[in-house]
């Protein structure tokens, strides 16, 4: 009775833990073996009977019968003496079967099965967890603040499951209140000491893709495929979609009527400004499109080094640069391509790298990555504005503007 009354008193986990009878009966025979290794050496010469449905179990031990003064593992032989004492006709050579109680394993034993019990089961909910996020990696999952720290927002789900949305993954408008439900994609699962760490973002690409397929029946119905997403999180985003059915306005139909359809997403991620382009396959027409909403006159392409040159006329100029660069930005990692501006019937200029030596290297990556590259295109803009658009202080700016002025008046 006492074997019937400890899985009885064990099987209160199957109920806390949502596990199924099989699983739980097959996790402790796990357990006893280890107890039957660690009491005898062996646990091979023990049979360990399972009822799942009584949640019954019995234990084992099976002996060689050898005479009284040829014992020489206890655990594998059993004297003649000994096994006559369980059946007076056993003869050497036999088997003998006899049932182990768990009395006989020690109060300790007990103690340390029930422990190991516990930890196989939070392994097992553990394993089933990781498993279950890992194949939900890329796909849209909503939780609720449970707490707010510093550098992580900790979120809950329905099964109480915590899932972490780092300060980096979120969008940097995001405001949340504790209770309230927040949706992100899962980015990432990992085991940290058995127990699974799920991360959440709300900053990836992959989110803004999700969205479209949850609230753009096309997309979701595969009528358009969305081929690229890059995002700068909360500022600007640009999804390049296409269709092959040529009834269908892939741009129209993302963005609805007057909006309507996108307005959902747009409000989602802190008010993003997303641009929705036609896919082609040509680079040139691809590259034009990304600039929107700047209009390009000319691209001229070099494919080895991955290079283009877009020509502009001078009030299309800001426009395809965007602010903080970010238009201009984001086109390049649209179409894989790095992009300079040149402005029409602007015939003498000088790139900004011909100033290397009075001009550092990185204050000279700081216009670059604004998209002014030539020592018009900065002059062409106010230092006001340029303070805004660049990490650089306002006493750098106005010296690289002297630098460059000197150069047209000589």
């Amino acid at each position: 009775m006492e074997n019937l009354a400890l899985i009885e008193s064990f099987s209160e986990f199957k109920d806390d833990k949502l596990i199924d009878r099989v699983t739980l009966m097959a996790i402790l025979e796990d357990v006893f073996r280890n107890a039957l290794k660690k009491k005898f050496g062996s646990d091979d010469n023990f049979d360990i009977i399972i009822n799942p449905d009584k949640g019954d179990l019995e234990i084992w031990r099976n002996r060689i019968v050898v005479a009284d003064d040829e014992v020489e593992d206890d655990n594998q032989e059993i004297s003649l003496t000994e096994a006559r004492k369980i059946e007076p006709d056993f003869e050497v050579g036999e088997d003998v079967s006899e049932e182990v109680k768990l009395i006989d394993l020690g109060r300790r034993s007990i103690l340390a099965l029930r422990q190991n019990l516990i930890s196989k089961i939070h392994e097992h909910d553990n394993t089933t967890i990781y498993k279950q996020f890992k194949d939900l990696i890329g796909e849209i999952y909503t939780a609720e603040v449970h707490h707010i720290r510093h550098k992580a927002v900790i979120l809950l789900d329905d099964e109480g499951n915590e899932i972490i949305l780092p300060k980096d993954k979120q969008i940097p408008s995001d405001f949340f209140r504790k209770g309230e439900n927040v949706r992100g994609i899962i980015e990432g699962v990992e085991l940290k000491g058995n127990k699974p760490m799920i991360i959440m973002s709300r900053t990836a690409p992959e989110f803004l893709e999700k969205l479209f397929e949850q609230e753009i029946p096309e997309v979701f119905d595969g009528l358009i495929t969305v081929k690229k997403v890059v995002r700068i999180p909360g500022e600007k985003a640009k999804v390049a979609v296409d269709s092959y059915d040529d009834r269908i306005d892939p741009v129209g139909a993302c963005v609805g009527m007057k909006g309507s359809r996108i307005h959902g997403i747009v409000r989602e991620l802190g008010n993003e400004n997303i641009d929705v382009i036609n896919f082609t396959n040509n680079p040139q027409l691809f590259i034009s499109r990304a600039l929107s909403p700047a209009r390009v006159s000319l691209v001229t392409l070099n494919d080895e080094t991955k290079h283009a040159e877009v020509l502009l006329k001078p009030e299309e100029v800001s426009k395809a640069i965007g602010k903080g660069g970010f238009n201009i930005r984001l086109a390049g990692q649209l179409t894989g391509y790095e992009i300079d501006v040149l402005r029409e019937g602007v015939e003498e200029d000088v790139e900004l790298t011909e100033f290397s030596d009075e001009i550092e290297a990185w204050i000279i990556e700081e216009f670059r990555k604004i998209g002014l590259d030539t020592a018009k295109s900065v002059l062409d803009q106010e230092v006001s504005d340029l303070v805004k658009r660049t990490d650089l202080e306002v006493e750098t700016i106005e010296e690289v503007v002297r630098i460059l002025k000197e150069e047209f008046e000589d």
